[in-house]
């Protein structure tokens, strides 16, 4: 491991691709944009469907929880492309996609803006990546508190909170500039509002809002988060190399629309330029410099769990399906290497 710090990309990574290539997989339109936000778009109405038809059943929730599915995980991944500036070609586009997709996922644009684009720069180091959201290594209490969604949303809601009230937490003061505190709070107050009149809402009868939003929302959320947590978990802190701190997964069609192909994380963490839509040809290019991508989201996730509980009871958290850095695999015991910046 380096003793100074060395801002992660693809040079520090020692992966090559020639510019006239990378310049080709990068160009930006709109079109793949829109055709994903139709299908999307599409694809909610079915499941809303599925949830109107369902109602005074007990077919409900198993119908909020796909519902919830598709709600969430493409928000997700589309408020994470827009703040790129990467889902459409048009700036006013993607501003309008982020704040849409910011108030679904529950983080400010800006917010989300900054300390991701610091995650790119310090990807999982310590005490610099702001988006590191767990301690680590994982245990299963971590991994079972991270999953349920009660982490996300209490940072969302203490985050929401410090901007409305001008309470900057350090690690805000350490990726935002100065002269952008204001407008992150400016932002803040419009998802207070948004959210309190939804809340008026409801509390007036308008339960739609409950079944076709705030509960999907809820159900979802850990869909999305144990496609969220695959992305660095048991991989190495505080290396330069993106193949060291971050893993990349096998999928299906259906995973890959609705994740918008960032199971191709390793790809897209050396090249961020490049749209989600050319990740797939971004892998091709670099066909021979990578680590196989792992299996599945399944396979993956459920190694993940064996991991975390046999560590947990001090067991050997040796994986045999996953890539794994070497310093992760232990044969008992527990000792905390790192603390989680989202707190």
């Amino acid at each position: 491991m380096p003793t100074e710090f060395v801002a992660t990309n693809a040079a520090s990574s020692g992966i090559k691709l020639d510019r006239k290539t990378l310049k080709r997989i990068a160009g930006r339109s709109d079109r793949p944009g829109l055709l994903f936000l139709g299908q999307w778009g599409l694809a909610l109405l079915a499941t809303g469907c599925l949830v109107y038809l369902s109602m005074d059943t007990l077919w409900l929730w198993p119908a909020m929880l796909v519902h919830g599915v598709v709600l969430t995980v493409p928000a997700y991944a589309l408020s994470h492309e827009t703040v790129h500036g990467t889902a459409f070609r048009s700036r006013w586009i993607n501003t309008a996609m982020a704040w849409l997709t910011g108030l679904i996922y529950m983080e400010e644009p800006l917010h989300r803006l900054y300390t991701h684009t610091n995650h790119h720069t310090c990807t999982w180091h310590a005490g610099k990546d702001s988006q590191m959201p767990f301690d680590t290594p994982l245990a299963f209490g971590g991994w079972l508190i991270e999953v349920s969604g009660l982490a996300l949303l209490h940072f969302h809601l203490m985050t929401l909170l410090r901007l409305a009230t001008g309470r900057y937490a350090p690690v805000m003061r350490m990726v935002v500039p100065e002269s952008e505190l204001a407008k992150l709070t400016r932002n803040a107050w419009v998802f207070v509002a948004v959210y309190t009149g939804i809340g008026v809402d409801v509390a007036s009868g308008a339960h739609e809002w409950l079944y076709f939003l705030v509960l999907p929302r809820l159900l979802g959320g850990p869909a999305m988060l144990l496609l969220g947590l695959m992305q660095h978990v048991e991989m190495a802190e505080n290396s330069p190399s993106i193949l060291e701190s971050t893993r990349s997964f096998r999928t299906n069609r259906i995973l890959a629309f609705l994740y918008m192909n960032m199971n191709h994380h390793i790809e897209h963490h050396l090249y961020p330029q490049v749209p989600f839509h050319a990740l797939p040809a971004l892998h091709e290019a670099l066909e021979g410099q990578l680590p196989e991508p792992d299996p599945g989201f399944i396979r993956t996730s459920r190694e993940v769990v064996s991991v975390v509980l046999r560590r947990s009871l001090g067991h050997s958290t040796r994986a045999s399906s996953i890539r794994q850095a070497p310093h992760m695999v232990t044969e008992g015991g527990y000792r905390k290497l790192s603390v989680r910046a989202m707190k």
